[in-house]
């Protein structure tokens, strides 16, 4: 009977198999030695080297190269086929057009109420509804609130909010906030149907970002700030072109004394410690991380439209007014200053 053969071994190769690192050990998950924080950064690296995250082309090239103004272009110049976002830039804080166009329909409108064209375009005995100066307040207070919501994102950028570069409130675009009906729809319908400044609730910032309860104090009042000097800037213009002594009906000046009333007003109630305005996201900062802070931002707008109707109360609204123009006549050495602004409300509330 044959003597059955062994069988015969697999055969092997003289690869060695390689090394397994500290990281690599069998039972480890590759999640677990992540680093702390390397997801959801968008500001991990700005510098205008680093690599892209679109991988490399069949050559070896890169998918996406720097250009010389430090944004990624690539196939489509930056759309979404695959390649990496631009990189930041100094074009990320020049204004937008859209506030350039603002600023140029604004100074238009001004002209012609400084003109008084619509008088000589009705025929002569006839009564005229101006219409033009009512537009020139609202441009005016469309970009008296874009300077006041970037105002707040200045600050939060230099507190160390990153992720508002490049957006619109840091561009001045109000058309294209992520809030646009807080921040253009309800400070235009304050202004229109109370005849005083208010803007709506703050959502520009991620208090998260800003690393200190003083810099998130910095940021909740640079917005009142910013209004308060314009109303100042205003303020004295009106004075320079009317000094003491002197009246005038003059549109463009009476829409710019209201604009200095409107924003000083914005200034004052912003102050309140109340959810929807800056003074809230200063008690905010003062309370750390309580649990009723998150709670009461998500009801912030309820809390802006509560304090409006308060104000728009006939006796609340009385008060408000007599305060800001009491104020007006313990800065301003004018006495026409009040009778000025409140020709430019009717201006604005023609329909009254």
């Amino acid at each position: 009977m044959p003597t059955p053969e062994p069988p015969q071994k697999a055969e092997t190769t003289d690869v060695p198999e390689p090394e397994r690192g500290a990281d690599e050990a069998p039972g480890v998950d590759p999640w677990d030695t992540m680093p702390e924080g390397a997801l959801n950064r968008p500001d991990l690296d700005d510098s205008d080297d680093a690599p892209t995250a679109s991988g490399a082309g069949a050559d070896g090239a890169p998918a996406a190269e720097q250009g010389t103004g430090g944004a990624a272009t690539g196939p489509g110049d930056g759309e979404a086929s695959g390649g990496s976002a631009p990189a930041p830039s100094w074009v990320d804080f020049l204004p937008s057009p859209v506030f350039v166009l603002l600023l140029g329909l604004t100074g238009f409108a001004g002209w012609l109420s400084w003109r008084a064209v619509e008088l000589d375009w009705a025929a002569e005995g006839t009564g005229v509804t101006p219409l033009i100066p009512p537009l020139l307040i609202l441009l005016g207070w469309i970009v008296s609130a874009a300077v006041h919501e970037f105002a707040h994102a200045l600050a939060a950028y230099l507190a160390g909010d990153r992720s508002l570069r490049g957006s619109a409130y840091l561009r001045l675009n109000p058309f294209a906030y992520q809030q646009a009906f807080a921040g253009l729809v309800l400070p235009s319908l304050y202004l229109g149907l109370g005849a005083f400044g208010m803007t709506g609730p703050p959502v520009h910032a991620d208090p998260d970002r800003v690393p200190s309860r003083g810099r998130r104090v910095v940021v909740a009042l640079a917005g009142p700030l910013a209004s308060l000097l314009l109303s100042a800037v205003l303020a004295v213009v009106v004075t320079v072109l009317v000094p003491p002594g002197n009246d005038t009906t003059n549109w463009a000046i009476a829409a710019m004394a209201f604009l200095s009333f409107a924003n000083l007003t914005a200034a004052l109630v912003n102050l309140l410690p109340v959810p929807g305005l800056d003074g809230f996201e200063v008690l905010a900062a003062a309370a750390g991380r309580a649990r009723w802070v998150p709670a009461a931002r998500r009801n912030a707008l309820f809390g802006s439209v509560a304090v409006f109707a308060v104000l728009w109360f006939p006796g609340v609204r009385d008060v408000l007014v007599n305060l800001v123009y009491a104020l007006f006549d313990l800065v301003l050495p004018n006495p026409v200053f009040p009778g000025i602004a409140f020709y430019g409300e009717l201006l604005l509330q023609f329909w009254a």
